[in-house]
């Protein structure tokens, strides 16, 4: 059910970016609903059956842009609270801004472990029967131990993927951010994902650019 591309697959330059730089959109034309404007996503789901008031047109909210969070500091968000459309899980998560280190897309991330072990979830509008692909990029928190932040992405409360990421030899100027998919066929009108760290000490997996495709599917593996 899984693509996990090996770090030699997809791999950032690591090249450090000035802070507060802002990188052109990554995978810009490949993403049919990406985490950020949502104008293409909103006029695909018009073809959508209705879906559950929750659920949104396809992933909102991706690269963690809003809320903004103070340049060079951190936002903690228990869980319960809400990140727009993003839903936290688990003990907390904590909302990076920026300059803080390096992201993957925009200028804000998320450290999947905040105090803890922490999550987020959201529902968004599939098509029943189609194959989508969720794909993100993953570094970890490298201010901290383990060297090896995990993790776990479920889809519709089903684990779909274990990850990790070895933070040795990165640095908050080079995060070292890979690219990951997860594949699925949908099931009905609309799709939960949840993000959930299983590093349980302040320093967890950072994701960011979590965009969701119908699966062509653009990368190599099976589902």
């Amino acid at each position: 059910m899984t693509v996990d591309i090996s770090a030699a697959d997809r791999r950032f330059s690591g090249t450090p970016r000035p802070r507060g730089h802002r990188p052109a959109p990554a995978g810009t034309g490949r993403r049919l609903f990406a985490g950020i404007g949502l104008a293409g996503a909103m006029a695909g789901a018009a073809a959508f059956a209705a879906a559950p008031a929750s659920a949104t047109s396809g992933l909102a909210n991706g690269s963690f842009e809003t809320p903004v969070v103070r340049p060079g500091t951190f936002q903690t968000f228990a869980g319960g609270q809400f990140i727009g459309p993003w839903r936290v899980t688990g003990a907390s998560v904590d909302l990076i801004g920026a300059g803080f280190w390096q992201a993957a897309d925009g200028r804000q991330s998320l450290d999947l472990s905040g105090g803890a072990a922490g999550g987020v979830i959201q529902t968004f509008s599939t098509r029943p029967g189609v194959r989508y692909e969720v794909i993100y990029s993953l570094a970890g928190n490298p201010q901290g131990p383990p060297a090896v932040k995990t993790g776990q992405v479920f889809i519709n409360g089903a684990l779909a993927q274990n990850f990790s990421f070895d933070v040795t030899g990165h640095t908050i100027a080079n995060m070292g951010y890979v690219t990951r998919a997860v594949t699925f066929r949908a099931t009905g009108v609309s799709t939960t994902v949840q993000f959930t760290s299983t590093t349980n000490t302040a320093f967890g997996p950072v994701i960011d650019d979590v965009g969701v495709d119908r699966c062509g599917c653009g990368v190599q593996g099976a589902e």
